[in-house]
């Protein structure tokens, strides 16, 4: 599993592997059913703290994106199609948040940050 931490990132190590393994699983690189590498394997490769991989599968156990047991390890969960829908939507909230900050720093007017989406989608 390819996963990249930075200790520069202003976000939390186990956020940034919560996040990484989200998006392998909602970009169809992670399938249902699939393990996960075992929480100790996964901090020896990224040469972190066990911990911070044990709270990385906690945060993705909580937000429903996998499933584990006991002496049998973790596991994608099946997606259920809200969970994926809503997850798409705080991303894509995100973003937009972030293109509005640099979109009112360069001086766009809404009107003009308007313009360039519907020219993005092609005019849909």
């Amino acid at each position: 599993m390819n996963i990249n931490i930075s200790n520069a990132s202003g976000e939390p190590i186990y956020l940034q592997i919560a996040n990484r393994i989200k998006s392998l699983i909602l970009e169809g690189e992670l399938r249902e059913g699939e393990a996960l590498p075992s929480m100790r394997n996964l901090a020896v490769e990224l040469r972190i703290s066990f911990m911070t991989t044990k709270r990385a599968y906690e945060e993705l156990e909580r937000d429903g994106f996998i499933e584990s047991y006991t002496g049998r390890g973790s596991f994608v969960k099946a997606q259920n199609i809200e969970l994926f829908r809503e997850e798409q939507l705080k991303q894509t909230e995100a973003l937009l948040v972030e293109a509005s900050d640099k979109a009112r720093k360069a001086g766009l007017s809404l009107k003009e940050l308007h313009e360039l989406l519907d020219l993005i989608n092609g005019g849909e």
